[in-house]
């Protein structure tokens, strides 16, 4: 345990080392994060102002699942921060935290997935008994089991890292810190906690996988009993749902179902799950969502409108 306080930062190699591939990738990720940061908040904003979003559960856990990407999207923008310095370095501290809140986020969202799933199940396949099962009672508890299950997750990951010794050397062959890159610098035995991140991470993100493509081919089984105009609908939301979960899940089985593993396709991985699924989506659930594009148009109005009232009464005085 002494031994750790060796090492007092890690550099980071980055996706590049040329100065001028990384201005590339600056310019690149900044456009992404705005687009990112911009895009889910709009849900929530739109999802929390309408009144008929509002009290749907799926809006509900839809608006929260867009409040996990924003705020994990901010933690993880010093990665475009350090884009603009030659050498990348992070402090230990600033590392274990880095570690801490990715998997908070990360587990909280794979939860907040399977609730999601689970609500179309019950509104496609049970559509009698969607208000009485899923009140909002029901729905609170379930935001409340996934962001305890994302922080119990979180919380085994970080106790695994943080007892680890390190001595030497301080190079993560990555962009950020992550839990394998990690055990590969620990200055110890590491293959029986390599298994138990893996069966903590790796193991249940594809079992969970498995579990919600099964669940989704039994709901769109079910809409053969539906209507062409509600089976249209049904299948787009479930589509649009399917989408996230496999641009989630490919890259976390990527990089947690191999034990104290990595391979080149890491960073790839990484760089998917990191930037380019938070910032598709918003852009997956609103593109054939009529509901939502609606809500946005009136809030965009209502804004517009507000304006131009302020405007005429500043011009009138």
């Amino acid at each position: 345990m002494g031994n750790r306080n060796n090492v007092t930062e890690f550099i980071l190699l980055g996706l590049t080392q040329s100065l001028g591939g990384q201005k590339v990738l600056f310019v690149a990720f900044l456009l992404i994060y705005i687009v990112t940061l911009v895009g889910n908040l709009l849900i929530v904003v739109t999802i929390r102002a309408s009144q008929s979003l509002g009290g749907s559960p799926m809006y509900f856990f839809l608006a929260y699942l867009s409040f996990i990407d924003a705020v994990y999207y901010t933690i993880a923008s010093k990665v475009i921060v350090d884009l603009l310095y030659e050498k990348q370095t992070i402090s230990f501290h600033a590392c274990m935290i880095q570690v801490f809140m990715g998997h908070f986020f990360a587990g909280a969202e794979v939860i907040l997935l399977v609730v999601m799933a689970y609500d179309r199940y019950v509104a496609i396949c049970k559509p009698l008994h969607y208000l009485i099962v899923m009140n909002r009672r029901v729905c609170v508890l379930m935001l409340l089991v996934a962001w305890t299950g994302g922080f119990l997750h979180s919380l085994v990951q970080f106790l695994f890292i943080y007892q680890l010794p390190f001595c030497g050397p301080n190079v993560i062959d990555n962009f950020l810190c992550d839990m394998y890159p990690l055990l590969k610098l620990a200055c110890a035995s590491t293959y029986l906690i390599g298994l138990s991140i893996m069966a903590n991470g790796g193991a249940i993100c594809t079992a969970i996988f498995f579990i919600l493509l099964l669940s989704y081919g039994v709901i769109l089984h079910s809409l053969k009993t539906h209507g062409l105009e509600g089976n249209r609908k049904a299948f787009y939301t479930c589509a649009s749902h399917m989408a996230v979960v496999i641009l989630f899940f490919v890259p976390c089985i990527f990089l947690y179902a191999s034990p104290n593993s990595t391979f080149p396709i890491d960073e790839v991985m990484t760089m998917v799950l990191t930037f380019i699924t938070p910032m598709l989506n918003p852009l997956i659930y609103t593109l054939r969502n009529a509901e939502m594009k609606n809500a946005m148009r009136k809030l965009w109005s209502k804004y517009v409108a507000l304006v131009g009232r302020e405007l005429y009464s500043s011009c009138r005085t």
